[in-house]
């Protein structure tokens, strides 16, 4: 079944179609380009319900289902070029493993969010990824108020099922976050220190987690 999947996402990319799948793990069916396929996950260029381009998202082989060429795929590309969008190129994303995905997608992007469907249905976690080590994600997140918060967080990599990043909700998250990203990360590592004490220590502590996106 593994492989039947891959040759069907492998003639997609090849042949630059739109499909259509569902997942085991959640309601309804997503639509995209295949970008890259890797052992454990793949990479699509989401195509919103209002036919926009709408980031990157990351599903585990194992879970997809009914994977099929997307019937409106000419009304898709028609609409799209209507109105002047392209589809994205592929990132520079690494697939071969999940922890050089979530690595890649840091290094890409300024948030990643990552879904756990199975330990914790129907919420997902956003942020920076401070490090993966050991079966391990560290994330500084971020919440829906676009506040950092003000302790790291740790999951099992065994748990991730989805990773988006790229998307309208994401880019508006690090719109309003971006400018209060600096003094999240020095609060965390330097808590003890005075402000002015803990100023110029701000620019190490981003490289320590990670650049921010571009």
């Amino acid at each position: 079944m593994q492989r039947k999947k891959k040759s069907q996402l492998a003639f997609a990319l090849q042949n630059k179609l739109l499909v259509r799948f569902a997942s085991v793990l959640e309601r309804g069916t997503i639509t995209g380009y295949v970008l890259d396929i890797g052992p454990q996950f793949f990479l699509i260029a989401l195509i919103s319900d209002d036919v926009r381009p709408n980031g990157f998202q990351c599903y585990r082989l194992s879970d997809i289902r009914k994977l099929r060429p997307d019937k409106y795929a000419r009304f898709h590309e028609t609409v799209l070029k209507k109105r002047g969008l392209r589809l994205p190129k592929k990132p520079p994303i690494d697939v071969s493993s999940l922890a050089k995905l979530l690595l890649s997608a840091n290094h890409a992007f300024p948030l990643v969010t990552i879904h756990r469907e199975k330990a914790k249905p129907g919420t997902c976690e956003i942020g920076r990824v401070v490090e993966v080590k050991k079966g391990r994600i560290t994330l500084l997140e971020i919440g829906p108020d676009a506040a950092w918060d003000d302790r790291l967080e740790t999951y099992r990599l065994s748990e991730i099922t989805r990773l988006d990043f790229g998307g309208g909700y994401e880019e508006a998250l690090y719109l309003i976050g971006a400018s209060k990203y600096e003094r999240a990360v020095d609060l965390i590592w330097n808590p003890s220190k005075p402000r002015k004490a803990r100023k110029h220590l701000s620019s190490e502590m981003v490289m320590a987690v990670g650049r921010t996106g571009k």
